[in-house]
């Protein structure tokens, strides 16, 4: 009896054991990689918790591990091919980072065409994708597109109210349209990691930045820096668009259930709250930068008007680079401004 009692555990244990691996068989394991660091809102409000939501929808068929401050190697931009070649499963990157593959998103990140709504243009560039941006991103399946709230200047002695005040500056931009800007603003674009900023702005290897508020906590930029100057209504100086996007073969071989989990957390109510996220997190950024003492400059309707007629140009110098390509930049800048306006209303 006891023999006959130990041969049925046995075999219950090993059928309980064969269900246990055939559960972890089951769970897909998938790698997020990013350059910013795990203290930044993209990476704590942003990626880990749409992570979570995707784990959720999967019904624990997924798991994703996020790896911020490029952790498992290489420079930022680097990301896309590591996606593109399947080094890891997904990325967060800067498109900017390498513009020459994604002219079309760029448009995007004009001044005057990204005004002032992170929510607006993310919702634009989602309503757009399939219609206009959709052919550049060959190797990766985009689970999501969006921006941040847009550049604000940030100095670290010299009060900005007109675009002369920053002849002759360094200033730290994201991507080439950045450098665009400030060309068009008479200062000269300096490029560098965001990390690097606090050390450059401490040292004046730069003046400035054209950055959003929200990376002043993370980085500490209210000790670096005396001014954060913006136009009314949250006006920015452009922006930056940025994909999260999963290698093509690994969307491809994902069964149907675990896409729906995943396009489940990325359409348009996440957009959305993308937008509100980076909303909140400016509004904390620049309060943390007014506590510390530094004072917040909100050009008026007139002062603004000065920055819109030199950067104007800007726009005009991006549709005839893109003509080069065989892509009509006026068509996208136009279908663009439309779209974020019905977004904004």
């Amino acid at each position: 009896m006891n023999a006959r009692r130990m041969t049925i555990n046995a075999a219950v244990g090993t059928a309980l054991a064969g269900l246990s691996l055939g559960a972890a068989a089951q769970t897909i394991n998938l790698k997020l990689h990013h350059f910013l660091g795990p203290k930044a809102p993209a990476h704590s409000q942003m990626l880990v918790p749409w992570s979570q939501r995707v784990e959720k929808a999967s019904g624990g068929k997924v798991k994703i591990e996020v790896f911020p401050s490029m952790a498992l190697g290489g420079k930022p931009p680097q990301l896309i091919n590591q996606a593109r070649d399947g080094v890891v499963d997904l990325i967060w990157t800067v498109n900017g980072y390498t513009a020459n593959l994604f002219p079309r998103s760029e448009v995007f990140e004009l001044p005057f065409v990204h005004t002032n709504s992170a929510t607006a243009t993310n919702l634009a560039m989602r309503a757009m994708y399939d219609q206009y941006l959709k052919t550049e991103y060959k190797g990766v399946h985009p689970l999501f597109l969006h921006v941040h709230a847009g550049q604000a200047i940030h100095m670290v002695d010299k009060e900005v109210r007109k675009p002369d005040d920053l002849k002759g500056l360094k200033m730290r931009i994201p991507t080439r349209t950045g450098a665009w800007i400030i060309e068009a603003l008479g200062a000269s674009p300096v490029g560098m990691p965001v990390p690097d900023l606090p050390q450059a702005l401490s040292k004046k290897v730069v003046d400035g930045a054209f950055i959003p508020w929200e990376i002043i906590p993370p980085l500490k930029i209210q000790d670096v820096t005396d001014y954060q100057i913006e136009g009314p209504n949250r006006m920015r100086f452009g922006t930056t668009t940025f994909q999260v996007s999963m290698n093509q073969a690994r969307w491809d071989s994902l069964p149907a259930d675990l896409k729906k989990a995943f396009e489940s957390q990325s359409g348009e109510a996440w957009v959305r709250e993308v937008g509100q996220i980076w909303t909140k997190s400016e509004d904390f950024g620049i309060g943390l930068a007014v506590k510390a003492g530094n004072k917040h400059i909100v050009l008026t309707d007139v002062e603004l008007a000065a920055f819109r007629e030199k950067l104007e140009p800007v726009v005009q110098r991006w549709v005839n680079e893109v003509k080069g390509q065989g892509i009509d930049g006026a068509a996208l800048v136009k279908a663009a401004r439309e779209n974020i306006a019905r977004f904004s209303k």
